[in-house]
């Protein structure tokens, strides 16, 4: 794989992995619109490993206060870290049986450019329905267990390219009445689970293929991922904290827009 494909996979992957506009709708795309060959779910977990770091270092503050908590629980203490950790873990579990069940249908079909149109424009309109009309008044405290499975339910639906995983919890948070700037520290603390994951099964893939080229392209790619992805984060959380997700659904409507004319305009 060339340096010039691997630094768009990781800039790719690294500013939208965050952002509620699908990084893996981005990645099937890059193929479509490049004539470069399917990078494949391989390199796709690479970059994604690559902002995994990046959002440990953002998000250091609650893992610690959910550590700190776990320590506590063993002393027979009870805190806010550890139901946190718990509401993490209740949220995660969803997209973890829906990954296994339906691993062995996430590469083909699902891969195709008319999928992510589709779905970026569809999910991008929900984000904005949601985001104009719920409440904005809960915080991540506020979370009960049923949220949590609310959440967790609609990251499954990411397994869609073109859904956003960010986008989709981000919207779930929203309708449960999130403050946007929650909603969105939420679903990145979700993402380190999911990412984790699908990082050491494919991780684990690379490593008994013995194709050493592939590794050392793969840390290339997350290496830059890593440092776009850790930039796009603050600038996300900066501009939710004071404005709505509308330059995101704009986007994700011109993009779906324009791959449907592109699609289908003869």
């Amino acid at each position: 794989m060339s340096f010039l494909h691997l630094l768009v996979l990781a800039m790719v992957q690294g500013v939208t992995e965050f952002l509620p506009i699908s990084s893996s709708g981005h990645l099937v795309l890059i193929p479509h619109l490049s004539g470069w060959p399917d990078q494949g779910r391989s390199m796709d977990v690479a970059v994604h490993v690559g902002t995994l770091a990046a959002v440990l270092i953002y998000c250091w503050r609650p893992l610690w206060r959910m550590a700190h908590g776990l320590v506590l629980a063993i002393r027979g203490r009870p805190s806010d870290g550890l139901r946190q950790c718990g509401l993490l873990v209740i949220a995660t579990i969803p997209v973890v049986i829906a990954g296994y069940v339906l691993a062995k249908y996430i590469d083909s079909p699902l891969r195709g450019a008319e999928v992510v149109a589709w779905a970026t424009l569809g999910f991008g309109i929900l984000l904005w329905l949601v985001d104009r009309t719920a409440m904005t008044v809960r915080q991540i405290e506020h979370l009960e267990i049923r949220d949590a499975i609310v959440i967790g339910m609609a990251q499954v639906l990411a397994l869609v390219p073109g859904t956003s995983r960010a986008g989709i919890t981000m919207t779930a948070g929203r309708l449960l009445g999130m403050e946007r700037a929650a909603a969105a520290e939420f679903s990145l603390l979700m993402a380190i689970p999911a990412i984790f994951g699908a990082g050491l099964l494919e991780g684990h893939t690379l490593y008994i293929s013995g194709d050493a080229m592939l590794t050392a392209d793969a840390a290339l790619a997350a290496g830059l991922a890593f440092i776009a992805a850790l930039i796009a984060i603050a600038l996300m959380m900066v501009w939710l904290r004071r404005a709505s997700f509308t330059p995101f659904v704009i986007y994700r409507v011109l993009l779906g827009l324009g791959l449907l004319g592109w699609l289908y305009w003869p």
